[in-house]
């Protein structure tokens, strides 16, 4: 898979290249390339910004160097997926995830101040698959944490990344639910005990009362799943 990234702060971008994913890049797996959206800048300010029209606080991100840097990194007749990461796009899940884990070149543009000139999407939307995505109810200071984010969950579900493919199988929200609570030696720490049942050996009985922990961890802490 190949990945872009446009930022004013494509430096942000560095921590992929450690542990897993950089071994994926090293073994060219995962093709990444963050690029400084500042390049496609044409007065000596190298000026992305701008009043928004309308009135209101903050500024707003030009067209031009968006437009450009489109241009630039898949030249007409290519179809990249395109995703914005925006608190005003839809919900990043772990199915979103796996679907665009399919795809064969991402493209995340990552806004700042108050966005992307609209038109930015518009235009993209008429050359690519184009996405406006959140990875939650809140709002950052730039799109690039939230890119990461996205990034780091579509590639660890790619062949060839993760190590152990079963590890994948049992995780949080692949089956609705989240995941049951994991221990490891020793089997008592400062009084507390690793539950009984995963001493046994009675595989049957484990995997029930892992089940039951997914369960009751999701009405504890995420309801809106189980109404789902």
């Amino acid at each position: 898979m190949k990945i872009d990234a446009i930022s004013i702060f494509p430096e942000f971008f560095d921590v992929l290249g450690l542990s897993l994913l950089g071994k994926a890049q090293d073994q060219k797996i995962i093709g990444f390339e963050a690029h400084d959206l500042r390049k496609w800048t044409s007065d000596k300010h190298r000026t992305v910004d701008d009043s928004p029209y309308g009135g209101g606080a903050g500024m707003v991100m030009k067209p031009e160097p968006w437009g450009d840097a489109f241009d630039e990194i898949f030249p007409k007749g290519q179809r990249p997926t395109i995703i914005f990461t925006t608190p005003a796009g839809i919900p990043f899940t772990q199915k979103l995830a796996a679907d665009l884990a399919t795809r064969s070149h991402l493209v995340f543009a990552c806004g700042r101040y108050e966005g992307i000139d609209q038109r930015v999407v518009e235009h993209a939307g008429a050359q690519a698959e184009v996405l406006e995505v959140s990875i939650g109810d809140y709002v950052l200071n730039g799109g690039e944490v939230a890119a990461i984010a996205m990034i780091e969950a579509i590639c660890r579900l790619i062949p060839g990344v993760i190590g152990n493919a079963e590890s994948l199988i049992e995780e949080s929200h692949n089956s609705g639910l989240l995941e049951y609570p994991s221990y490891t030696k020793p089997a008592s720490w400062r009084g507390l005990e690793v539950p009984e049942i995963l001493l046994s050996g009675h595989h049957a009985e484990i995997e029930k009362w892992r089940n039951e922990q997914s369960l009751l961890r999701t009405k504890a802490n995420r309801p809106d799943l189980l109404a789902e």
